[in-house]
């Protein structure tokens, strides 16, 4: 049985309890199947707090629609389970901010808890570009769902400068270095980042195979600001 069978069956099951109650449901339905926990979850966690974004913004449009619909290619069949999870979480009465923080302790135990986490950051702003332009309203959103997750500012910047690179973010933000550091420095964590996010270390961490697409365009932000970066030392 498919992971998108599994979570529709499981949808099934709760989708006459509050929200609250699927988070919880979620740590002992697949217990005994911890790979397949991580994928629901991190489904689960990328389609709720979508919700709960799109309710902050107070517009949902088709382009971000479209967008929900790259990261996931949900089987026909399966769509209208993810639709009544979606609306669920939209019409609960709790705030992002409750949902965020249950999202995140459901890996507390993970390994890749903050490479996780930065997934779904990195699902979320592929979501709330998908009109042109991140909001103000949605940035907000953002940057206190990676608090909650416990991300640093800085490391939150470096999230939002690779969204942001074509509208002029700072390379070195995207790659998290010191505009004072040299050639050398900047190869090394372009380096270590290349290996960090290779669609490999995705699939590997249980991503849902459509979110390659993501990891794609996470690896070619890193390359531009790189060769940015390179260009313009290679110049001194």
């Amino acid at each position: 049985m498919s992971m998108w069978s599994r979570l529709g069956d499981f949808v099934t099951r709760v989708s006459n309890t509050a929200f609250s109650g699927v988070i919880e449901a979620l740590r002992t339905v697949f217990e005994g199947d911890p790979a397949l926990r991580r994928k629901v979850a991190f489904s689960i966690a990328l389609i709720a707090l979508s919700a709960k974004m799109a309710k902050a913004d107070g517009i949902v449009t088709q382009d971000e629609v479209k967008a929900f619909q790259q990261i996931f290619s949900v089987p026909t069949e399966q769509v209208r389970n993810v639709a009544r999870l979606y609306d669920l979480a939209k019409g609960d009465i709790a705030g992002y901010e409750s949902y965020a923080g249950r999202m995140a302790s459901l890996f507390d135990e993970d390994p890749d808890r903050a490479s996780l986490l930065e997934d779904i950051l990195d699902g979320l702003f592929h979501i709330a570009k998908a009109d042109g332009f991140v909001h103000e309203r949605e940035i907000g959103f953002l940057k206190r769902t990676a608090e909650i997750f416990a991300f640093e500012e800085r490391e939150f910047d470096r999230i939002l400068a690779r969204h942001t690179l074509s509208a002029g973010a700072n390379p070195y933000r995207v790659l998290g270095v010191s505009t004072s550091a040299s050639l050398d420095e900047v190869k090394r964590r372009y380096r270590s980042l290349v290996s960090q996010n290779h669609p490999d270390r995705l699939i590997a961490r249980g991503m849902p195979e459509e979110f390659i697409a993501i990891a794609t365009r996470r690896l070619a932000a890193i390359n531009i600001a790189f060769e940015a970066i390179e260009q313009t030392l290679l110049q001194v």
